[in-house]
């Protein structure tokens, strides 16, 4: 996931937003010059911090309570970016997209039941509810977790899978800034003690 929020729909004409997207493209455009031994290791660098990050947040799931650790693992991998600002910030918005989709899809669930209209409904909702409340980067993510609470199949109250999916997701989370933060300061550690 890209770290800068994509822009307002009435921002795209905008001089700001414009530089922004301008900038992104020539980042882009950078990272695709890295020589391919550079990009290679990048690669390797992400994949295995991304693989520790959902190895340690699936493991202990069970001893957690929460039942299905792969939501777990599933964010951590989401969640996980080259920087630590970028993960944090990532993180934020898994959490927050997740609080609001799965209050909406609950509400929608328990209000007027489960069925293809009001699945429709609560997507709307949910991005609505995003960016109302000035968090429209986070919309995307808040429509998913409706979808999760509506469509999947689950055994329990609405209510139920919804803490239950709040709980994998914040645990996703937390392992992922705690990996990155670490992977972060090794390198500074390293590089001080010479």
């Amino acid at each position: 996931m890209d770290p800068v929020s994509s822009p307002a729909p009435a921002d795209r004409f905008s001089p700001s937003g414009r530089r922004l997207r301008e900038l992104e493209v020539m980042l882009a455009a950078l990272r695709k010059e890295l020589p391919f031994l550079r990009r290679l290791a990048a690669g390797a660098h992400h994949g295995v911090i991304c693989a520790v990050s959902a190895l340690l947040a699936y493991l202990p799931t069970r001893a957690l309570g929460l039942q299905e650790g792969f939501w777990s693992a599933i964010t951590a991998i989401s969640v996980v970016q080259t920087e630590f600002q970028a993960t944090r910030s990532t993180a934020r918005d898994q959490f927050i997209g997740a609080a609001i989709g799965g209050t909406v899809g609950v509400c929608a669930a328990l209000a007027f039941g489960t069925n293809l209209v009001v699945y429709a409904a609560a997507i709307v909702l949910s991005m609505i509810s995003c960016w109302a409340l000035n968090v429209g980067s986070v919309s995307r993510l808040s429509g998913s977790t409706a979808t999760i609470i509506l469509l999947v199949p689950h055994t329990g109250s609405p209510q139920r899978m919804f803490l239950a999916r709040l709980s994998e997701v914040g645990w996703g989370v937390c392992v992922a800034v705690a990996i990155v933060w670490l992977c972060a300061r090794l390198p500074a550690r390293r590089m001080s003690a010479r």
